[in-house]
């Protein structure tokens, strides 16, 4: 267990749990309409991202319902780790119970454990309800309090 609060139970992935998810990780791409390879790949991939040491996969409910996808880096500019938070996911009818509270509860206390000194996360505009919940642990999209607003670009290769 990674941390238990009123909100829920949070714990670490296993190498057993990667067909959980990848359904949940395809669920959610396919959610916003966005393209996914099929559950199964997705649990391979996991697997071997788990196995190499720079991924850590949260899980929350019973089902499980929920998801955070963290990825470390050594960074440039601090002797600490970056971390970025790939993917936050909870079940539609699960949300706003707890279960995302719980789960960014979790990610700040094991990117405190691993030596990270920034968390970055991606979201977009229209999903408020994310911008919300991360904006409430203290994540901003402005640089300082008063900076321009920042952008993410991004390509395939």
């Amino acid at each position: 267990m990674v941390a238990g609060s009123d909100e829920g139970t949070v714990r670490y992935a296993a190498a057993e749990d990667t067909a959980a998810i990848g359904r949940l990780l395809h669920e959610f791409n396919r959610e916003f309409g966005e393209p996914a390879p099929p559950p199964g790949w997705l649990a391979t991939r996991v697997g071997q991202l788990l196995q190499h040491g720079d991924t850590v996969v949260l899980l929350a409910g019973n089902g499980p319902d929920g998801l955070a996808v963290l990825r470390f880096r050594m960074a440039i500019w601090t002797e600490g780790l970056e971390a970025y938070l790939a993917e936050l996911y909870v079940v539609p009818g699960l949300r706003r119970q707890g279960l995302g509270r719980a789960l960014m509860t979790a990610v700040m206390e094991v990117c405190r454990q691993r030596g990270a000194d920034t968390i970055s996360i991606e979201v977009d505009e229209p999903d408020v309800g994310a911008r919300r919940l991360y904006e409430s642990f203290g994540f901003t999209n402005r640089e300082g309090s008063e900076g321009p607003l920042m952008f993410v670009y991004e390509r395939d290769v």
